[in-house]
């Protein structure tokens, strides 16, 4: 492949700036650089998506639900089947969960047992990359922080390392930089009381994104929106199992072809 048409290809997958004269690339391009540009989330719900091209696109499918509990962590594995076709990039995603009423303790002991869990979703048949799903709420920070740091030691050097982000924390309430993460993917769906104005910046194409999650978005198919911001990579989640339709619409809603 030539100069050129690699450099267009990262800068389609949404990597920029890149010298492509530089002797040593970015760690954190070369482990996202297998990732399709769109990738869809597969959640709790039978889901055959053996139907996908594996060169067009990525599945990230929930592979274990962690909830905290004072000072344990409550495991609940993926009970739904999920089917794909040979060759596809697939990412375990761990959801971590808090209830205030059980009052965790955010210790070392749960921190250890969330990456012995995520560690172990990571090496499961055919996964390629991990994803952390974990709405952090602003007291809970840097347990979060503490948590990555020492996932991050725990994965393979080249083992991608993603997580999910509050629109907020992408626009308004930057904290995400500097976490020891690969990428972050803005959630512009079910917003919450950010909704309004997010909306807002999209639709005057100004919505600026915090540095670990400029390329790449979170979408939903039953929320539209004004606006995408473009040449990133694009995870799209469905309340519904994917169809070859649902997909294609999905694909013409963001413009992708």
């Amino acid at each position: 492949m030539g100069l050129f048409a690699l450099a267009a290809w990262f800068w389609l997958l949404g990597f920029r700036p890149l010298n492509p004269f530089s002797r040593k690339r970015p760690v954190t391009l070369s482990r996202l650089s297998n990732i399709p540009p769109i990738v869809l989330w597969a959640w709790e719900q039978p889901e055959d998506l053996q139907f996908l091209d594996p060169a067009r696109f990525g599945v990230a499918y929930l592979a274990k639900t962690c909830s905290l509990d004072s000072d344990d962590v409550a495991v609940r594995p993926r009970l739904q089947p999920l089917r794909v076709a040979d060759g596809t990039v697939v990412i375990a995603v761990v959801r971590i969960e808090t209830k205030p009423s059980e009052k965790p303790a955010y210790s070392d002991v749960q921190a250890e047992k969330l990456v012995s869990v995520i560690t172990d979703a990571a090496r499961g048949r055919g996964i390629s990359a991990v994803q952390v799903d974990y709405d952090a709420t602003s007291s809970e920070r840097a347990f979060y922080r503490h948590l990555l740091v020492r996932l991050r030691a725990a994965l393979p050097p080249r083992e991608p390392l993603s997580i999910t982000a509050l629109a907020s924390w992408c626009y308004s309430d930057d904290w995400i930089t500097g976490l020891s993460i690969d990428e972050a993917i803005p959630m512009l769906f079910r917003m919450g009381v950010d909704t309004a104005n997010v909306r807002r910046l999209l639709e005057s194409h100004t919505y600026s994104q915090a540095a670990p999650a400029r390329n790449s978005v979170g979408i939903s198919t039953d929320e539209p929106l004004p606006w995408i911001p473009p040449g990133g990579r694009v995870y799209i989640f469905s309340p519904k199992p994917w169809t070859p339709e649902s997909v294609q619409k999905a694909v013409n809603d963001i413009g992708r072809q």
